[in-house]
């Protein structure tokens, strides 16, 4: 897992909804191992996109800004490609010798498109590069967004969770297949960096990218 010029480094893709405390993971991996790992991740990947054409691989679900239109169909045609450079860069770091922490939030809930995790899961296949869901339940999530991005709305404690936030939820582990899954709701950031960093360690080779990109064509 040491940078080098010979021995390819170790990628970390942490997926889960919006607030599910990917980032907070992301920050205590980078504090808790020795060695260097770089944020490749999708809040990186949407900073360095033009504003007028974001959220970029942020999209949101179509069901949730409701069909046929979904939320930006006019950048529906952009987001392959995103997701391609950005695997293709996690890739390229591999390669370098260098180790690389991501995290994104799949779906494949678009107007147009589909089969995008299976393809970028193939950008990865036959390196080291762990698949781990970042689950939380989505009343958790919906405290988390109302103490953070709505603490400035006048919103009810008893307002109950938004269906937006239940089809994150639901669309994002499409299909569920991870080499590790962690409980935000039970462990703390630091927690899951142990047990995600532990997982490399000990745990067993990884092999969720591997069968995801057997599926892809099939989509």
């Amino acid at each position: 897992m040491t940078a080098s010029n010979t021995n390819p480094g170790t990628a970390v893709v942490l997926n889960g909804a919006p607030r599910a405390g990917k980032s907070s993971i992301v920050s205590a991996i980078q504090q808790a191992s020795q060695e260097p790992w770089l944020n490749l991740g999708a809040d990186r990947y949407i900073e360095i996109t033009p504003p007028r054409f974001r959220p970029g691989i942020g999209l949101r679900p179509a069901g949730i800004a409701g069909r046929p239109g979904g939320e930006r169909p006019d950048l529906e045609p952009l987001i392959p490609t995103m997701y391609q450079a950005l695997y293709d860069a996690i890739a390229v770091h591999l390669h370098k010798g260098l180790n690389v922490v991501a995290d994104v939030a799949h779906h494949d809930d678009y107007v147009s498109l589909n089969g995008i995790l299976l393809d970028c899961a193939r950008r990865l296949d036959g390196l080291e590069a762990y698949f781990v869901g970042v689950r939380c339940p989505v009343d958790v999530v919906w405290h988390r967004r109302k103490e953070t991005w709505l603490r400035d709305e006048d919103i009810p404690a008893d307002a109950p969770v938004p269906e937006l936030v239940r089809i994150w939820d639901r669309e994002v582990h499409r299909p569920g297949i991870y080499d590790l899954e962690v409980d935000t709701s039970k462990l703390s950031s630091e927690a899951c960096a142990r047990l995600i960093l532990g997982h490399i360690e000990t745990g067993p080779e990884p092999g969720a990218f591997r069968t995801l990109a057997t599926m892809f064509g099939q989509a």
